[in-house]
């Protein structure tokens, strides 16, 4: 049996196919063997999550103990990359060009990408598109909620692209900025040179936020065409957005087949150890020393988000620069507690405002006696924010809508049903709540 058989059986199918089918013999060494893998993203990757697995199916196939050494290297038969690194030249760190759209961060690449269980599909998925491993891959929907890493995945695949195939035209933009100018180019005359742009000169289009285009029905019928071309020509398409194709409002069935027929991957928020790890790459990459339990009370603390937990380790070094202080579990606890702070700015108003805005009901309708379903939903609605976001009691929060506790009880069940039963209640519930926490009230 070969080391390959071996290991497609104890690793997971689309595992396999990206990280370990890749990967050819190099050489041979005393007591080791030296494996070719296609770049440093795979090397990293394969070292840390399955190096083990795979000297422990070489040693069985030798009939003897060996070692394995990962090198970054062509195809079987060829000269170890490694050995010939006299000869490679480096690209100088210059920004990527634009040819359309927005700038990407230089920080965002698949390096700095820290992956978890939540994000693991994901990012290979995501490196599979940008490094042309699966050749009918061609388009890859990520989903997750606001700070989990979509945006970073995203760029990360322009940036690979830009240094493996330097000639390729890529775009990225969010689907406000590809509405934005459309429109410029009708009001221009100049449509013609936009669609051009978009469905000739296009090779690889990354495209944020789908989910601002519900209800734009002019920008979903072009980008529609759009991106029926690019997929007839065998372009590569990464879209990003908080919610599924099918539960976004308002979409026609035309873009939403669109947006459908590819690879779709969502990432979840980070466990313990992925934070942890987030946070030592942070410092690493900033130049920082943080002790390891600052470390620890952080990703113990601050369990949101990506973003949140950067802004935790952001806030605890900017401090400590400032200040001139040493970096110890009173400047973290500190830290922690505005950041926690600026949650607790919501009140029982501003939900009352953020729900009359969204339901188009009055604050009256809202403390009225009336038992008419749109009044009845957006009440409930706000009763159930009121006791997600504030640290007042079920009597408070019913008094404040002129209820008594059993009915806010009952409220709150409702809206807990409907969430969990993840239909029109948990979309409305999860829109509000990142107006929320952003707060865009």
């Amino acid at each position: 049996m070969s080391v390959k058989s071996l290991l497609k059986e104890k690793i997971p199918g689309h595992s396999y196919r990206m990280w370990i089918e890749p990967i050819d013999f190099c050489d041979k060494e005393e007591g080791s063997i030296v494996l070719a893998c296609p770049n440093l993203f795979s090397k990293r990757r394969i070292s840390d999550h399955y190096g083990q697995a795979i000297e422990e199916a070489v040693s069985r196939v030798a009939g003897m103990a060996l070692k394995v050494r990962l090198v970054v290297g062509p195809s079987r038969g060829g000269e170890c990359r490694e050995k010939r690194q006299d000869r490679q030249l480096k690209l100088p760190d210059i920004d990527p060009p634009a040819n359309g759209g927005r700038l990407l961060r230089k920080d965002y690449t698949f390096d700095q990408f820290v992956v978890g269980k939540n994000s693991d599909f994901a990012y290979s998925a995501a490196l599979s598109l940008a490094a042309r491993n699966q050749g009918n891959q061609n388009s890859l929907y990520l989903l997750s909620k606001t700070g989990l890493g979509k945006s970073h995945l995203s760029q990360a695949v322009g940036h690979h692209i830009f240094k493996t195939f330097p000639k390729e035209r890529v775009y990225y933009m969010t689907a406000e900025d590809f509405m934005n100018e459309m429109t410029d180019s009708y009001r221009s005359s100049n449509i013609h040179r936009f669609k051009e742009k978009y469905r000739q000169n296009c090779d690889v289009l990354l495209l944020e936020d789908v989910h601002f285009l519900s209800g734009k029905n002019g920008t979903q019928e072009e980008l529609s065409n759009t991106l029926e071309s690019l997929m007839n020509a065998n372009k590569k398409i990464i879209y990003s957005s908080c919610y599924l194709p099918s539960e976004i409002p308002k979409l026609n069935e035309k873009l939403k087949s669109r947006l459908c027929c590819g690879l779709i991957s969502k990432i979840d928020a980070p466990d313990y150890k992925t934070r942890l790890r987030i946070l030592r790459q942070t410092a690493k990459s900033s130049g920082y020393s943080i002790p390891e339990e600052v470390f620890q009370y952080l990703a113990s603390e601050l369990t949101d988000d990506v973003r949140q937990l950067k802004s935790g380790f952001i806030g605890v070094a900017a401090q400590a620069s400032l200040l001139g202080s040493d970096v110890d579990l009173d400047l973290a606890r500190s830290v922690v507690k505005n950041i926690v702070t600026s949650r607790e700015g919501i009140t029982l108003d501003s939900i009352k405002q953020l729900v009359c805005k969204y339901y188009n009901v009055s604050l009256a309708d809202l403390t009225s006696p009336s038992r008419r379903q749109m009044i009845v939903r957006p009440r409930q609605v706000a009763m159930y924010l009121s006791r997600q976001y504030t640290d007042h009691s079920l009597q408070t929060i019913g008094k404040s809508f002129n209820r008594y506790h059993a009915t806010t009880l009952h409220a709150l069940k409702a809206v807990q049903k409907g969430v969990k039963e993840n239909g029109t209640i948990q979309k409305h519930v999860q829109f509000l709540s990142e107006r929320l926490e952003k707060g865009k009230t």
